[in-house]
């Protein structure tokens, strides 16, 4: 016996919330931007510290 979930609602019951592309590229660019950065002058420290 198998069972089919209605593609209006989950499975407790509670309609899907749909996220606009624009705000989680935002979202990510908000956070990725910082952490790019951060492994930068990670590696450009770790650079200097290993070769001298």
């Amino acid at each position: 016996m198998s069972t089919s979930l209605s593609q209006e609602s989950s499975p407790d019951g509670q309609q899907p919330v749909h996220t606009p592309a624009g705000l989680i590229a935002f979202a990510w660019t908000l956070v990725g931007v910082p952490l790019a950065y951060g492994l930068y002058q990670t590696v450009k420290t770790a650079l200097t510290l290993f070769t001298g």
